[in-house]
């Protein structure tokens, strides 16, 4: 069954109605725009949809309305020969079965990564969310933003092709307080370079967290390990964790650690450390202090670069951390979008966002927001090679 095609731009439109003309209306479908096309329903009967967009460029970036979650990037490698660099399921059933724990590609919120035990206080007040990685509360609990469906409407944009995903958390959802309205753009310009942008309100005070939690592998989706990918972080510090991950407040330098990768450095080099960082998060999972100032326009953060394939992906945000993740909970036990398993190593997250367990550092950069307020960030997924 082919897609149904939802929105296409000027130019698009001029070619699909060639292509019609031809009997070529499957090669109009990769034409430059926005189609949609049914993807199920959800394990609570809303209808889900798969939106892919498409750059002049022919790269490809899809997502489904259930959690926001992105399931393919495709982009060519040094000799044009594309693939999709994200990890991933081939149908809602798995999506929904197993991202909670695993958030494949999924919009995270209301708080992305972990808050101690599940408690914070607020303005005297004090509120204890839900326990799911013991002791502490991690991405917000139980079916949180990226078990939800979230409505999209296509954006009319010039040199982009790109649409809006909202929803509206209720006051107490998953224990935070206040009615929460989110929007998140995803974009994509016509320099193979994926915009998320983030905007948010609400009518009570909170706190909030919100990132997207893709998992990629530069080599292409079930190619194995990203051992030998190289990644450059543009960060002097990073945030120390106890065992649990939960940060102990003070802000380290990364020298002499095997956090540092201010220089471009094979994953693998650190991967196997005895540092108890990486022992007790079986492998990277650190939230790195990002160098660059605070600012409205997103900065260079990160560099990976994968050898093998010539792919490069450089991360720009607003954000003030990075939490730097190398798939230490795949073990195997899932199947992905081509039939291979995932195992551990198989790729690397960058969640560029605020630092844990803020709400309970208050040195840390601030993640209250208050009525009035609008909270917006913005991160910049650009592909290349060389």
């Amino acid at each position: 069954m082919k897609p149904k095609t939802a929105y296409l731009s000027r130019n698009s439109r001029w070619a699909l109605a060639i292509a019609m003309s031809l009997g070529l209306y499957a090669q109009a479908q990769a034409a430059e725009g926005i189609q949609v096309q049914s993807w199920g329903s959800s394990r609570h009967g809303q209808a889900v949809s798969q939106y892919t967009l498409t750059n002049a460029d022919g790269m490809v970036v899809k997502f489904i309305s259930y959690g926001g979650i992105l399931t393919d990037i495709e982009v060519p490698d040094r000799h044009g020969n594309k693939a999709n660099v994200l990890l991933g399921f081939a149908n809602l059933k798995d999506y929904e079965s197993y991202n909670g724990d695993i958030h494949f590609g999924a919009l995270i919120g209301r708080y992305a990564n972990r808050i101690a035990k599940g408690r914070f206080s607020l303005d005297g007040k004090d509120y204890q969310l839900e326990i799911n990685n013991p002791p502490n509360t991690l991405h917000s609990g139980f079916h949180t933003f990226d078990d939800k469906v979230w409505t999209v409407k296509p954006l009319q944009l010039k040199d982009a092709v790109g649409a809006e995903l909202s929803y509206v958390s209720p006051d107490g959802e998953n224990g935070f307080p206040g009615r929460l309205t989110t929007h998140v753009r995803y974009i994509l310009d016509n320099h193979n370079a994926l915009h998320i942008q983030y905007q948010a309100t609400t009518d009570k005070d909170t706190v909030l967290n919100l990132t997207n939690h893709s998992y990629f592998n530069l080599g292409g989706e079930g190619s194995g390990s990203v051992e030998n990918e190289q990644v450059q972080i543009f960060a002097s510090h990073y945030t120390p964790t106890d065992a649990t991950s939960i940060p102990t407040g003070e802000v380290a330098s990364v020298a002499g650690t095997p956090l540092d990768f201010r220089q471009p450095t094979v994953i693998a080099k650190g991967l196997r450390s005895s540092d108890p960082q990486l022992v007790w998060a079986h492998g990277y999972d650190n939230n790195l202090v990002l160098d660059h100032p605070v600012s409205a326009t997103p900065a260079l953060a990160a560099r990976v670069y994968d050898p093998a394939s010539g792919r490069q992906l450089e991360l720009f945000t607003t954000q003030p951390g990075l939490q730097f993740y190398t798939a230490n909970g795949l073990n195997g036990g899932v199947v992905g979008s081509t039939g291979k398993t995932y195992r551990q190593g198989d790729a690397f997250a960058m969640e560029a966002e605020h630092f844990p367990d803020s709400p309970n550092h208050p040195q840390f950069p601030s993640t209250e927001l208050k009525p009035g307020q609008i909270f917006r960030q913005e991160t910049v997924l650009s592909f290349s090679t060389r």
